[in-house]
């Protein structure tokens, strides 16, 4: 038995920060149905790169182990099915900017009459409150707005993107966790609720670390390449050959340090045996660092730190990561056998249970492939009733 089996999400959102987190929960055991557009579907349907039966492996991404219902949702009978089908879940989650699922007479106050214990997440950008409440965005526009991207990159090189779209995918982590305690809470009170989460907020909260400075020191940081503004050493040092490695040391790992790297006279400064006074210094140790580390070879040196417990990690390529021992050990890459593409790998949802069944990757359902089993099995409509919606445009 999975966590989640009998739990039943209904899913309007698109791209990716929903997606991800019906993803999730879907791998965990929940029943998610993705409500798409006739014909076209879910944007990411048609997003690079593209595989040679024509899917996107962007969709495949975040599409795993749904159903796939078309509704045209301008449609007054596709809405009405819609609510139907809320009537039945546990679960609505929606995307569209604030006002539109309203305009779909599927709003929370619709919803929630028909059904009272209806957790129902309204995910948007900017929320459904405050002065940017209608505007539009993507991944990228909330890092740069958020200041993450401010942050992110050297001192002396322009402001950078996370190497990840970090809004979208901690967006969609968020989504998850108001889900499951929408859920919880529903358990205790026997009520549903509404969930107001933007994607700016997300992001915000992820500047805690550069708030607390703020916040203690009036201080408004900038970008530091890979070193931590308040410790010594945190950093990625470029070695002989050519590759990087990122060397994160505590008080404990200072003396043990500087012993691997030959350097006794950094180990014996008294001055120096504080985190404080090695941020106090920090240009000292590092330059000293960074000499001594460009004279060695990167795995022999990574080696010899961690056979000391000093934490230290080579800095990997996609490539690299996901065929390291360790990585094929945990299972992290395996695979679906899909319709139209064949087997096709896939990260696994990185969780692994005892008591429960740990989750299993699923597959990406074709546009539309649910459609008419979902429509006889849960709405008992015929199938004279479907050709009729089909004929009407209400559904693909």
């Amino acid at each position: 038995m999975k966590p989640l089996e009998g739990i039943r999400i209904l899913d309007f959102s698109r791209v990716l920060a929903g997606p991800m987190a019906t993803q999730i929960l879907a791998e965990l055991g929940a029943t998610v149905t993705k409500v798409e557009r006739p014909g076209g579907g879910d944007e990411s349907r048609v997003f690079e790169p593209r595989l040679p039966g024509g899917e996107s492996a962007y969709f495949f991404a975040f599409n795993r182990g749904k159903r796939s219902l078309t509704l045209n949702l301008k449609s007054s009978k596709a809405q009405e099915i819609a609510a139907r089908l809320a009537a039945q879940h546990d679960v609505v989650l929606e995307n569209f900017l604030p006002g539109d699922m309203d305009r779909f007479d599927l709003g929370y106050g619709k919803l929630s009459a028909l059904n009272p214990s209806l957790i129902y997440v309204s995910t948007t950008g900017f929320g459904q409150t405050g002065p940017y409440r209608e505007r539009a965005g993507y991944d990228t526009v909330f890092q740069a707005l958020s200041g993450i991207m401010h942050l992110t990159g050297h001192p002396d090189t322009p402001p950078a993107k996370a190497g990840v779209p970090i809004a979208d995918l901690t967006a969609g982590l968020w989504i998850a966790i108001a889900i499951l305690t929408g859920l919880i809470g529903r358990g205790r009170s026997g009520k549903g609720c509404h969930i107001d989460l933007a994607m700016m907020d997300v992001q915000a909260s992820l500047l805690a670390l550069a708030a607390a400075r703020l916040f203690a020191l009036d201080e408004d940081i900038g970008r530091s390449g890979t070193e931590h503004p308040g410790r010594v050493p945190s950093a990625a040092f470029q070695c002989r050959d050519g590759g990087w490695l990122h060397i994160s040391g505590s008080d404990q790992h200072w003396g043990r340090l500087c012993d691997v790297l030959g350097l006794p006279e950094l180990g014996a400064d008294p001055a120096l045996a504080k985190n404080g006074g090695r941020v106090a210094n920090r240009r000292r140790v590092m330059d000293e660092m960074r000499t001594a580390i460009a004279a060695r070879e990167r795995e022999p040196l990574a080696e010899a730190l961690r056979a000391v417990g000093i934490p230290a990690g080579e800095v990997n390529t996609t490539r690299r990561i996901l065929d390291d021992p360790h990585m094929r050990a945990r299972g992290m890459v395996g695979t679906f056998d899909h319709p139209a593409e064949g087997t096709f790998k896939a990260l696994r949802t990185p969780v692994i249970f005892e008591g429960f069944d740990s989750p299993e990757i699923g597959c990406p359902p074709l546009l539309g492939a649910d459609t008419d089993t979902i429509l006889k099995d849960e709405m008992n409509l015929t199938d004279a009733e479907i050709a009729a919606l089909r004929k009407e445009g209400a559904i693909g």
